[in-house]
């Protein structure tokens, strides 16, 4: 029976080492089959550097960060001048709703 190198998942987040080993003319590290079932990592995985460490997440994961957020926006170059009167059409001051 094999033993699974990540307990079931906590509050807390399991922790495994992984040691960095020569790959082609690489370094890289490798990652368990349990993980990779897990987590339903296929083919690819983004790498986000973030202040606390290193973050690896699947690649299908469509969420964006705050900073990619407001490019997209600013990309867009919508026009929200009107939003004040979208906003305040059929609610009038005072009203409950």
């Amino acid at each position: 029976m094999k033993r699974d190198p990540l307990p079931a998942p906590r509050k807390n987040p399991a922790k495994i080492e992984l040691k960095v080993v020569q790959i082609g003319n690489s370094r890289g590290v490798r990652l368990p089959k349990t993980v990779l079932d897990r987590y339903e990592i296929k083919d690819a995985l983004v790498l986000e550097a973030r202040e606390e460490g290193l973050l690896l997440r699947r690649k299908k994961d469509k969420r964006l960060t705050w900073e990619e957020t407001y490019r997209e926006t600013a990309r867009e170059k919508e026009d929200w001048s009107d939003l004040d009167a979208t906003v305040a059409d059929g609610i009038e001051r005072g009203e409950k709703w």
